[in-house]
C-alpha cells in the first residue's frame, strides 16, 4: 500500500517490563483502548529498560506472558521490537521505528503515574512530547493529585496528555513477585 494509506492511523503503544503482566496492566490497556479507539494496539515488552533494574526474568518468557493481553481486544498485538534491539530500550527509538514503519501515524503512549511523573528525565523527552500523545492513568487518589501538576507542566511544554479517569486496579508487578515468593 502507498504511504498515504497510513495517514491518521492511530497506534496505541503499551510498553513495560511486564514482569509479570497482571490485572492492573490489563485494565489500563482496556481503558486506554476504549478512550483512544486505536487502529492498532501494540504491547511491547522492554528489552533492557533504562529506568528500572532488570529482574532476571528472561525476555522471551516476558514476551510469552504478554499473550495475556491478546484477549483484551482484536486490535491488540505483541511486538518483539524492543526485545530484539541491542542495549537499552528507549521509547524515542521505538516511536521513530513506528513512524518509519507507518508513515503519518499518530502514536499514543500509555504511561502509568510513575512514568508520567518522571517523564522529563526520559531520553529525548522533549522530542517525545512533540511526537506522541501521552495516555496516563493513576492507581489511586494520591497519585491522581500528584499527576495534575505534572500533566499541566508537560502541556505547557507543548505535550499532549490524555488523562484516563476510570478506576484501575491498585497493583504492581513488584507486589505480584513479592507475593509469589
Amino acid at each position: 500500500e502507498g504511504k498515504g494509506s497510513w495517514l491518521h492511523m492511530k497506534i496505541l503503544l503499551f510498553g513495560g517490563t511486564f514482569d509479570p503482566p497482571h490485572i492492573g496492566h490489563l485494565a489500563l490497556l482496556q481503558n486506554a483502548i476504549e478512550a483512544v479507539q486505536p487502529d492498532l494496539a501494540l504491547v511491547m515488552p522492554a528489552g533492557v529498560p533504562p529506568h528500572k533494574e532488570a529482574y532476571g526474568t528472561p525476555a522471551e518468557l516476558r514476551y510469552q506472558m504478554c499473550r495475556a493481553f491478546l484477549p483484551v481486544d482484536k486490535r491488540v498485538h505483541r511486538s518483539r521490537f524492543e526485545l530484539d534491539q541491542p542495549g537499552k530500550s528507549y521509547t524515542a527509538n521505538t516511536v521513530r521505528h513506528l513512524q518509519a514503519r507507518w508513515p503519518g501515524c499518530e502514536v499514543f503512549l500509555v504511561v502509568g503515574s510513575d512514568m508520567l511523573l518522571s517523564f522529563t528525565t526520559w531520553f529525548c523527552s522533549g522530542w517525545l512530547l512533540q511526537n506522541v500523545t501521552l495516555v496516563a492513568q493513576s492507581r489511586e487518589e494520591d497519585e491522581t493529585a500528584a499527576m495534575g501538576p505534572a500533566v499541566e507542566a508537560l502541556r505547557r511544554q507543548g505535550g499532549k496528555v490524555f488523562f484516563l479517569r476510570q478506576p484501575v486496579c491498585r497493583l504492581s508487578s513488584t507486589e505480584v513477585r513479592a507475593r509469589c515468593a
